[in-house]
C-alpha cells in the first residue's frame, strides 16, 4: 500500500556530509511516524532519527547534534541531514514509515530497501 523510495547515500570522507531523502508514495493513509534506521551486517537494526506527525523528533544519542531529521508533509518526504560523519556511521540506512487508515484497528509499518552510507578516508 505504501512504497518508500530512498536516495542520497554514498561514499564520503570523515567529517563530510550527506543528505538522505525518502519519499512515501501511495494513497489513503495517514503517517504517524517517519524516520530512519540503520543496520550493519550481523548487527541489530537501530533507530537513527524519527519525526512524528506533530513534528516531534527523536534521535539516537550517537548522532544527536550531528544529524537533523526534517520533513515535507505535503510531499510525504523525510530528510536526514548528516554532518560531521564518522567511520562508525557506515551502515545501510533504511527509511521507515508507520501509517494508519480510518478502518484499521492498529497501524502498519513499511520499510524502504535501504541506501548505503560509507564513511572512509
Amino acid at each position: 500500500q505504501v512504497h518508500l523510495v530512498e536516495s542520497g547515500g554514498g561514499l564520503v570522507q570523515p567529517g563530510g556530509s550527506l543528505k538522505l531523502s525518502c519519499v512515501a508514495s501511495g494513497s489513503d493513509f495517514e503517517i504517524i511516524v517517519m524516520g530512519w534506521y540503520r543496520q550493519a551486517p550481523g548487527k541489530q537494526r537501530e533507530l537513527v532519527a524519527s519525526i512524528n506527525s506533530g513534528g516531534g523528533t527523536n534521535y539516537a544519542g550517537s548522532v544527536e547534534g550531528r544529524f537533523t531529521i526534517s520533513r515535507d508533509t505535503a510531499k510525504n518526504t523525510v530528510f536526514l541531514q548528516m554532518n560531521s560523519l564518522k567511520p562508525e556511521d557506515t551502515d545501510n540506512y533504511l527509511c521507515h514509515v508507520l501509517i494508519t487508515k480510518r478502518t484499521w484497528l492498529a497501524p502498519s509499518a513499511y520499510w524502504g530497501q535501504g541506501t548505503q552510507v560509507t564513511v572512509s578516508s
